[in-house]
């Protein structure tokens, strides 16, 4: 657990000595190595809460640390050449991870449980031209998430807010690229929202199912789902031509058919499948690991997704998995190199603090070993 204890703090990772030098390094590669692989879903409590999962993937250390933003706190987006955008201050403390030394949030929940994620968008992204977007409405594609999960409590409250902000089209550092992405948000009413920065205006879509990968567009995703009508979690009953009746084989045919192959697509259907099949559960420990087990079938090794026939390449994989109890304000991750389950529980933070909470997913390979909750 990462707490903070008045001046004290108990951290689960300790602060990593590494410099950025390989993730810059790295990054040049990312033209031909892209995140493609990201699934996030959302699975109703028995209490009627919810519990928000999802997979990173990607094909270079994201260097990701936990990070706790306190009530209060000012924060800013950038524009092209570094030149100022929007400046807003969070009303409510949120808790995630962030990436690449960014002072922000990829993935993470907020006080009032609205919880979210960056997902990548790669083909289909178009942002607003920053020449033609008034500056102090402006964020850049990785500030969204921070600016929804510091100043919103609900979806609705994003989305009645998003007329007011331009996404815009700006390079980011490390990735040296616009990044491509696209947006989920979950808040603890089980509403479900998808924003889509396409030709230069946000699209945004009520998402009754909790479900979201990568490319294509949430629509098609939607009009996909018509080729799995019969996705369901009890059994098919035998066929009968004739005097012939055929049976199953095992266990599982409301299943028959479903997709197992990592691309978008199949992920979307098969999350569906999943979560749909899943036995509710009380929120808490019982549905964070219901959610994990489900998130298990997400997660990609080292080697399963490779780019043409460099064998030299960096491989995509699940750099880690989070989970977030929108009920209990709970966060948890798990990474590819320990797949221990370890929580922060935001409520038990300062929240009006007056720094931001950070430590590293992966400490430095010298350091000690430290007390972390583990669920």
């Amino acid at each position: 657990m990462i707490r903070q204890n008045g001046r004290n703090f108990t951290k689960v990772w300790q602060r990593t000595a590494r410099g950025v030098a390989t993730t810059l390094v790295a990054a040049s590669l990312l033209a031909s190595q892209s995140a493609l692989a990201c699934t996030s879903f959302v699975i109703p409590t028995s209490d009627n809460g919810a519990v928000y999962a999802r997979t990173m993937e990607f094909a270079f250390p994201l260097e990701s640390s936990a990070i706790v933003i306190p009530r209060g706190y000012a924060l800013s987006s950038v524009g092209p050449d570094d030149k100022p955008a929007m400046n807003w201050t969070g009303k409510y403390a949120a808790v995630g991870l962030n990436a690449m030394g960014i002072t922000g949030l990829v993935d993470g929940i907020n006080e009032k449980g609205l919880a979210g994620g960056i997902l990548y968008f790669p083909g289909f992204a178009g942002y607003t031209d920053p020449t033609k977007a008034d500056a102090a409405k402006s964020l850049a594609p990785w500030d969204v998430l921070t600016w929804a999960l510091t100043r919103y409590a609900t979806v609705a409250e994003v989305k009645a807010a998003l007329p007011e902000i331009a996404v815009i089209a700006v390079v980011q550092s490390a990735l040296k690229i616009v990044p491509p992405v696209h947006y989920t948000l979950h808040d603890a009413t089980g509403a479900s929202l998808v924003i889509e920065p396409v030709d230069g205006t946000l699209k945004v879509y009520d998402n009754p199912l909790g479900v979201m990968t990568n490319s294509p567009p949430f629509d098609w995703h939607m009009i996909n789902l018509s080729n799995y009508l019969k996705l369901s979690p009890f059994n098919a009953p035998p066929l009968k031509i004739g005097d012939v009746t055929i049976e199953q084989l095992g266990q599982g045919s409301g299943l028959l058919g479903i997709p197992g192959d990592p691309t978008p697509p199949s992920r979307f259907v098969r999350a569906l499948g999943y979560t749909l099949s899943a036995e509710k559960a009380p929120s808490g420990i019982e549905s964070v690991r219901l959610a994990e087990h489900v998130l298990n079938n997400f997660d990609i090794p080292k080697g399963w997704i490779r780019e043409g026939d460099d064998k030299d390449a960096p491989l995509e994989y699940t750099q880690w998995s989070a989970i977030a109890d929108l009920k209990n304000r709970v966060y948890y991750v798990k990474t590819y190199d320990n797949q221990t389950l370890r929580s922060i529980d935001l409520m038990r933070f300062d929240l009006d603090a007056k720094q931001i909470v950070s430590a590293p997913l992966k400490p430095a390979p010298d350091a000690p070993s430290l007390e972390f909750a583990k669920p």
